[in-house]
């Protein structure tokens, strides 16, 4: 093997080319890839509901929360009027999210979903490993993260202490978050007073874990929306006066945070009026995403328009999709109107990925959706839609183009759930308005044509659960069975059971949409305008679904998974997990896409931390990684089927290095010390070594030949003593 090796280095040294420089490299992969066309089988994949059966093991049943019971005393009033909906409890039935996670280390993906006072949260523990099936035991309560009196909303997670084991955040409404640290047993303590996270006692919505100032700790950032849920005002009346201002934690060590919300610069949010300046807004989403691929992690968040004017209407824009740019030290300025996002709206969820293959991160948000003003409106005015990223951090609305408009949303993930090669985007959602329920959306996955235009795709789901009787509000994705494709798990806060009529809107839009714009009237009116009375409607506690792809259409697959080394070698900075950073993935004769490793987003929940990838029809790709901090890897000849680890190599081959003899000792010694540590096997080793040094080659220009003698040199004397060869 020793040999091998020599001859293969040598090789490398002595066919040495011009290449491109070190940022034109890679999209010169991603423009070759696309002149290619797609080869691959787009769609035929169908999902089925375990939850749906006795078998699986998934009870989970959304409790309502206490100010349900403010609901319940207005629908015995002889008469609801309009006034009446100011006073309607918000979001009465709770705010479940949802999190596929390993909790326990056992390489098969669980699933955390949160609950209301008086019911225990839920911690699904996979059974793959143990038995080869799906199936499900909670075990919240035994390992410690039942959170039995917290009225939960939101749920992020992440390795806050770098012990190789996933720590767990549950926010709360109206009560303080709380922080779970993990004992690596498959038991959780609560160190929310400790740690200093709770964060008073804020309506939290969702949360996302990154390090913002490179110091390899994950530090977390709290999206808030306004004190007390009990009535509507802020939301219809009275703008700014309650809304919470979300919160930057800053991670110190120890399981030890400080609040720097203000410091950071979070607070000074762009985009207001001088009189509404300093002010806060209502956020439903957040996330902590390097969106503009400079190595540090930037924070988006989605937030509410509600009920008011925006300024064209004559009022103020307040809902925005805001922009806070990292200057790398964890000091963030607003950027919103520059990145072009300051486009009103509701906006309820995030996503992220390459979705037009361009090589520039792209963003989705669910918003309201035009059948829920349930009046004629512009087609897509406040549809869910993607924004393009352009090299400059800019976006572009290029519009929903043939879906017309869409549903309403809330939990949305960036997906290929028919591995075809591209990113597709997946939403649901819906809304207790008061006076009605919003059941427009059934469960919407948008088919990436690999160019950014997107159909709806009715099949994947029309024999699984009935997504438009589920009042959905959390979406999570993750390999659940070990079979290459993305599956499904969505959270309702109600459910409504199939004897309740579903009505039509009165609007359509000649959407594919416009058959399942539906919804379910709470009051109906009576004789007198503007008197309603109850209509008697009583709604069943929320439900968890958990839905299987089929993974039948042929197409391949890689799954990766991101090793931070901080702690392992001298110079490894990034957290344990990889969270933050960015994959990118080439087949052969396949496009470059994109997925970030994200600590939090969708709404109120959190993804798996694997990066799938769909090869199509292709055997093999070229798999590479932007870490937190900027270092770039590269692994070539990733094949299909096949499922990794990468772990970060301190060394960008595209950096700037006095020679290759500097480069290859760096990543000679962080490849031995990830051996010596027990991350990566001898024959890893190798692999990661070989890409390493092809990876430099093809960013650099040629040496002079003496550089290449001196190369030889050292190859054929110091190469076959490393310590990972003995």
């Amino acid at each position: 093997m020793k040999i091998t090796k020599l001859i293969f280095a040598t090789c490398l040294v002595s066919g040495l080319q011009p290449l491109l420089s070190p940022s034109a490299a890679f999209a010169g992969l991603v423009n070759a890839s696309l002149e290619q066309g797609k080869t691959a089988l787009d769609g035929n994949v169908t999902f089925s509901d375990l939850a749906a059966g006795d078998n699986a093991g998934i009870t989970y049943r959304r409790v309502p929360s206490p100010r349900n019971a403010i609901f319940d005393a207005l629908k015995q009033q002889p008469i609801y009027t309009f006034q009446d909906i100011l006073t309607t409890p918000w979001k009465a039935r709770g705010a479940p999210g949802v999190a596929i996670l390993d909790f326990d280390g056992d390489h098969d993906l669980d699933i955390y979903v949160t609950n209301g006072p008086g019911a225990n949260n839920s911690l699904y523990s996979n059974q793959l490993q143990e038995t080869g099936q799906v199936k499900f035991l909670d075990l919240a309560s035994s390992a410690g993260v039942a959170a039995f009196n917290q009225d939960s909303s939101g749920v992020a997670y992440g390795d806050i202490d770098n012990d190789s084991d996933l720590d767990l955040l549950v926010l709360g409404t109206g009560q303080p978050n709380q922080l779970f640290e993990n004992q690596g047993d498959g038991t959780f303590i609560d160190i929310t007073e400790t740690s200093s996270i709770g964060g008073g006692s804020k309506y939290s919505t969702s949360a996302s874990m990154g390090d913002v100032n490179g110091d390899g700790l994950l530090d977390i950032v709290i999206a808030n929306s306004y004190t007390n849920w009990d009535d509507q005002i802020p939301i219809a009346r009275e703008p700014f006066a309650r809304n919470e201002h979300n919160q930057l934690f800053l991670n110190t060590g120890n399981n030890v945070f400080v609040d720097v919300s203000n410091s950071s610069g979070i607070t000074n949010l762009a985009g207001f009026p001088e009189e509404a300046a300093g002010s806060a807004s209502i956020t439903w989403a957040i996330a902590m995403v390097d969106y503009d691929l400079d190595g540090d992690l930037d924070i988006v968040h989605a937030d509410d328009q509600a009920a008011f004017p925006n300024a064209e209407q004559g009022g103020v824009d307040r809902g925005l999709i805001h922009i806070l740019n990292n200057d790398g030290t964890g000091h963030f300025t607003d950027v919103t109107v520059e990145a072009n996002t300051n486009q009103t709206g509701a906006w309820m969820g995030l996503s992220f990925g390459d979705l037009n293959s361009d090589g520039n991160m792209d963003i989705f948000a669910s918003n309201l959706g035009d059948y829920a003003l349930n009046r004629p409106v512009p087609a897509g005015l406040v549809a869910s839609r993607w924004f393009l990223g352009e090299a400059d951090g800019s976006f572009t609305d290029p519009g929903v183009g043939e879906l017309v408009t869409t549903p309403f949303g809330w939990g949305t993930s960036t997906t290929d759930y028919d591995n075809d090669g591209d990113t597709d985007i997946i939403f649901h959602g819906a809304l207790d308005f008061g006076r009605f329920v919003d059941a427009s959306n059934p469960g919407v996955i948008l088919e990436n044509d690999g160019a950014g235009n997107f159909t709806y795709d009715a099949n994947a789901l029309a024999t699984s659960t009935n997504h438009i009787r589920r009042n959905v509000h959390g979406v999570a994705v993750g390999d659940l069975n070990h079979d290459g494709f993305s599956d499904i798990v969505s959270v309702s806060n109600f459910d409504f059971p199939e004897p309740i009529p579903l009505q039509p809107y009165s609007v359509t839009y000649g959407s594919p949409f416009d058959e399942t714009a539906l919804f379910v009237p709470t009051f109906v009116p009576t004789e007198n305008p503007g008197e309603l009375v109850w209509s008697g409607l009583e709604l069943p506690d929320g439900t968890l679904s958990v839905e299987i792809n089929s993974g039948d259409n042929g197409n391949g697959w890689v799954e990766v998974q991101g090793i931070g080394t901080v702690g392992l070698t001298p110079d490894g900075h990034v957290n344990r997990d990889g969270i933050g950073a960015v994959f990118f993935f080439t087949p052969d004769n396949g496009q470059t896409v994109m997925q970030p490793i994200l600590g939090g987003s969708s709404y109120a929940s959190q993804d798996s931390l694997a990066a799938n990838f769909g090869l199509g029809s292709s055997l093999q790709g070229t798999l590479e990684v932007l870490w937190p901090g900027g270092v770039r890897n590269r692994l070539y000849n990733v094949r299909n089927f096949e499922r990794l680890f990468f772990p970060e190599i301190p060394c960008s081959f595209d950096g700037y290095w006095s020679n290759r003899l500097e480069y290859e000792t760096c990543v000679d010694t962080a490849l031995t010390d990830l051996f010596n540590t027990g991350v990566l096997p001898r024959q890893q080793v190798s692999r990661f070594f070989e890409s390493a040094i092809r990876a430099f080659n093809e960013s650099q220009t040629v040496p002079e030949p003496s550089t290449i003698l001196g190369l030889g040199i050292f190859l054929g004397l110091g190469y076959l003593s490393r310590k990972h060869d003995r």
